[in-house]
């Protein structure tokens, strides 16, 4: 039972603002809660061991004996709550992935918090760590993942330990989130944007900016169309990447839906979701909530998932976004009013961190609510997303969406464009 002695603890609102916004503020979270719940999708019938193994790839691979594919992951770190490595070790092990966490900043919590305490990596640290593995043969990683990565310095010994991680295990997948910046803001040095450009994009297998790291990393031409955007990935991939996916983008024409768009050279399999397409899209609805650490969830699931269902992009891009949003529909169903608070005081960041814990089943078993769909290209001008329509793809700054804008907004509770919501929480935390 929601109470105003309730609301004043968690919100920190005057009594009378409590009074006069209870009522709108219960009935929105109640809405909330019923498109959370429909979002979780529907109860799934019970399977045969045979048929749980076939679903679910990652117990076979822990039942099977064999070695299990090792990440390491280079990502910030917090203490309390779930950003960074938090929202990536935990998933990737769930999904039988052995995990080397390497931590660029280590904060007592999310800068979104009042105030936080930690301290920051660097390149020399990085380089450090690197040599201690390599000299005890521990540099048998398959998968490198990378996140926030707030210096010059760090990012260019990250380029090294790419390389030098390819030298032992030339078959390397590296997944890259570029954390730079959104909505047409820049939330790192300039100077990362270049480097990025030059240094890790050609070395990276599997790129995820949002809409405006795209346009960054592609010289600055804006996205303003589904034309646009697998234009963009297609120019990432001709430098380096094989598959490329832009977690994040809104068009004026559609301002209810997010898409994410996806593109991969790697062959797919004719009996895959798709039947073989290379290039994809899904689109996901809108809602207004507030969390952290989404993007770094996204990113560790879409390397799970490309790991266990090779040559099936759209499955695993739906199984991704699939437990994303399970995580999210909970975590409202948990935080209350919480989630559509304005402020961010303590209290409120506490209850709106991610539950990962309480939803592992579903992070190991998602409900899939949203599909890809083939993205066909429309040829002769600047294409919507299936109609034709025109529009500037921008991210309005109420949708405050993806990929991590200041605000962090998951507004499509569980799905890939909420994917880049905390990306920028982690800019703006490991970068502040």
């Amino acid at each position: 039972m929601l109470t105003t002695s309730h609301l004043t603890q968690v919100l920190k609102l005057r009594p009378r603002a409590i009074t006069s916004n209870l009522a709108s503020l219960v009935t929105r979270h109640k809405r909330l809660i019923v498109i959370a719940g429909a979002q979780a999708g529907p109860q799934q019938e019970p399977q045969s061991p045979g048929q749980r193994l076939q679903s679910a790839p990652w117990r076979a691979a822990m039942e099977s004996g064999q070695p299990l594919p090792r990440v390491l992951s280079v990502q910030s770190h917090v203490v309390h709550g779930y950003v960074g490595n938090k929202c990536a070790v935990f998933p990737l092990q769930l999904l039988g992935m052995e995990v080397d966490p390497i931590y660029s900043v280590q904060f007592s919590n999310h800068t979104g918090y009042p105030s936080f305490k930690g301290s920051v990596f660097d390149g020399d640290q990085l380089r450090a760590l690197a040599a201690g593995l390599e000299a005890n043969g521990l540099l048998t990683h398959t998968h490198l993942l990378t996140g926030y990565i707030g210096s010059l310095s760090l990012l260019q010994s990250i380029a090294e330990l790419c390389s030098q991680l390819k030298r032992h295990s030339p078959n390397l997948t590296y997944v890259c989130d570029p954390v730079l910046g959104d909505e047409g803001r820049l939330y790192a040095p300039r100077e990362l944007v270049d480097a990025y450009a030059a240094s890790i994009v050609p070395l990276a297998s599997v790129l995820v900016p949002n809409q405006f790291e795209a346009e960054l990393l592609t010289g600055g031409k804006p996205i303003a169309s589904l034309d646009d955007a697998l234009a963009a990935a297609e120019a990432l991939m001709e430098r380096g990447p094989h598959t490329v996916v832009i977690t994040s983008m809104a068009l004026p024409a559609d301002p209810r839906v997010i898409t994410l768009v996806a593109a991969t050279r790697l062959p797919q399999r004719a009996d895959g979701r798709l039947g073989g397409a290379a290039r994809l899209q899904m689109r996901i609805d809108r809602i207004n909530a507030y969390f952290t650490g989404t993007g770094d969830l996204f990113a560790a699931l879409l390397l799970a998932w490309m790991h266990h269902h090779p040559g099936d992009l759209a499955t695993a891009l739906e199984k991704a976004v699939g437990g994303l949003q399970a995580v999210l529909a909970d975590t409202v169903r948990h935080c209350g009013p919480a989630a559509l608070a304005a402020e961010r005081s303590s209290e409120v960041c506490a209850l709106r961190e991610l539950r990962l814990i309480p939803c592992q089943g579903q992070l190991q078993d998602p409900p899939i609510r949203y599909r890809c769909e083939v993205a066909e290209v429309e040829r002769g001008g600047s294409a919507g997303l299936e109609t034709g329509e025109t529009g500037t793809g921008r991210r309005s700054a109420a949708a405050e969406v993806a990929a991590g804008t200041a605000d962090v907004a998951a507004q499509l509770v569980g799905a890939a464009a909420a994917a880049a919501d905390a990306r920028v929480v982690a800019a703006s935390e490991a970068g502040a």
